[in-house]
């Protein structure tokens, strides 16, 4: 396959403008003049209109252009007339619901399949594992299934972190993420820190970015993967 990705953990990190963290990752996929289909059905309290003149005034000073599918009469023939797919974050269930109702798991899976650029973050990138069983968000709608794209052949999970406020008596997030593999051992999870990002280039794969990931597998391991690190032997 000659997929090129990137799956970042989140819009922002901190209280850095929104998608600024991002634009160096950025400029190496988003050309100056290039079509881009943003997907704004993860926004649930941000209308689609303005979710998609938030993503465009963000990404700015690449020269793209960005349309938001909604804006479209067919999505799914849209993406025959852009260069790329940006996916926004938000909530993953509802997201995955309106993937699945407008026909664009499919489309969008061939599309980048063959070598059209996708760009995610937050639920945008968890669409792009194998299911959204990983998430963080509530469930508020139900999709007609939890299989994501499988673009990556394993588990996603954004704004890792581990941190717990005092006398909060709830599970951490690696406890989570422990009790899904305990459940299914034999599909990895790769939890990745606010800053951090997946980068995949055909067969290659990358924990990108200036923060760590964490790789969970089996009933147990929990294994840090430190900024630059080369996980291709994910896929």
């Amino acid at each position: 396959m000659s997929q090129s990705l990137l799956l970042l953990s989140s819009s922002r990190v901190d209280d850095t403008p929104y998608l600024a963290h991002a634009l160096p990752m950025l400029e190496k996929m988003i050309q100056p003049g290039s079509r881009w289909l943003f997907i704004p059905y993860a926004g649930v309290t941000i209308s689609y209109d303005d979710y998609t003149n938030q993503v465009a005034e963000a990404l700015g000073s690449l020269g793209g252009q960005v349309i938001g599918a909604h804006q479209t009469p067919d999505p799914v023939a849209a993406l025959d007339e852009v260069d790329g797919v940006l996916v926004g974050g938000g909530n993953t269930f509802h997201l995955l619901h309106e993937l699945y109702r407008l026909k664009l798991m499919d489309a969008i899976r061939d599309k980048v399949n063959n070598g059209m650029p996708y760009v995610g973050w937050s639920a945008g990138s968890n669409v792009a594992g194998l299911t959204i069983r990983t998430t963080n968000d509530m469930p508020i709608i139900q999709p007609p299934s939890f299989d994501a794209l499988g673009l990556v052949p394993f588990q996603i999970n954004p704004h890792f972190s581990d941190y717990l406020a005092p006398g909060h008596n709830g599970e951490s997030r690696s406890m989570r993420l422990q009790e899904f593999t305990c459940v299914d051992p034999l599909a990895p999870v790769v939890g990745i820190c606010e800053g951090a990002a997946i980068r995949r280039q055909g067969n290659a794969l990358v924990l990108t970015g200036d923060k760590p990931g964490y790789l969970f597998e089996g009933t147990t391991q929990k294994e840090e993967i430190a900024p630059g690190s080369d996980i291709s032997f994910l896929l």
